[in-house]
């Protein structure tokens, strides 16, 4: 049986500032460091984080698991391989 297998990859990151609220879980719980502070305010005056180290992202959604508003989105897409 040839079997063609699928590897995930993570189309995009997206964060919406209107919903952020600086709490920075994203940060603390991601495995690989993706996110840092950056030194962009919302409109609530809040610190928002930014995905500095896109190419790190596993894809594991640890910080889109772990926001409390819900403010991380993890896209990702399957590509055959």
């Amino acid at each position: 049986m040839n079997q063609k297998k699928r590897k995930k990859t993570v189309k995009q990151i997206c964060i919406d500032e209107n919903y952020c609220k600086g709490c920075y879980l994203c940060i603390e719980q991601c495995p690989t460091a993706v996110y840092e502070i950056s030194s962009k305010r919302n409109a609530k005056g809040y610190l928002v984080p930014e995905v500095a180290r896109f190419e790190d992202c596993t894809g594991c959604m640890l910080c889109e698991l772990t926001c409390p508003d819900m403010a991380i989105t993890v896209e990702k897409e399957e590509n055959e391989k």
